[in-house]
């Protein structure tokens, strides 16, 4: 049996709310007269999940692959960002088990549309709905009346190949005595051919190397 690997992964973002820009959080695009702040479209919960997934394996966060000061991100959706931290977990071999939000401001009231905006993430992570929870609360005795605060915390376990690969595998690594005779066979009944101990002209031309 095949122990699972199991890694957790803590992400945080704030923004402040600006006038003239859409609120999106969560990728959930909210009526609202004021916006989030940012480089890119502000979806500080999208920074936040992503973040708390790189974290997990390691793979440092959100600005080591989309530095602020580069301008090609500037308004970028965030579900890029996110889309590269999935791949970076899938690359190492791992899978969000589940993932637990809090989204602390005043306003908009994160308790009406928490529903939505959970089957929301739950889509862009291809996890079931009953994985993904997100809470909202209100910054009671904190001075933030204009900033929005998302904390996330996600599980991940290492992905388990099928029983039917582990098999195949297994049979791979180890040939029954019937097959090493037969191999055994065929490589004494053939003629003793030096020039097969190595090749006679390289496999490329070495003038093409620049």
């Amino acid at each position: 049996m095949i122990a699972m690997s199991m890694r957790i992964g803590l992400g945080f973002d704030s923004h402040a709310f600006k006038a003239g820009v859409p609120l999106v959080i969560g990728g959930l695009h909210i009526d609202h007269p004021e916006g989030l702040a940012g480089h890119s479209d502000g979806d500080l919960l999208l920074h936040a999940i992503t973040d708390a997934l790189l974290g997990a394996v390691s793979a440092g966060d959100i600005g080591t692959f989309f530095p602020p000061t580069d301008p090609k991100w500037k308004g970028a959706d965030s579900t890029v960002f996110l889309n590269t931290a999935l791949e970076e977990i899938a690359l190492v071999g791992f899978k969000i088990v589940n993932i637990d939000c809090v989204l602390i401001m005043h306003r908009p009231k994160i308790v009406p549309i928490a529903a939505e905006m959970r089957e929301r993430v739950a889509d862009l992570l291809h996890l079931d709905i009953n994985n993904v929870s997100i809470k909202g609360k209100t910054p009671e005795g904190l001075s933030q009346d204009g900033t929005a605060v998302a904390h996330v915390v996600v599980l991940l376990e290492s992905i388990k190949l099928p029983d039917e690969h582990k098999k195949l595998s297994a049979q791979a690594d180890a040939p029954n005595e019937a097959e090493i005779d037969a191999a055994l066979t065929t490589i004494a009944s053939e003629p003793h051919d030096l020039s097969r101990l190595g090749r006679k002209l390289p496999t490329f031309d070495t003038d093409d190397l620049t």
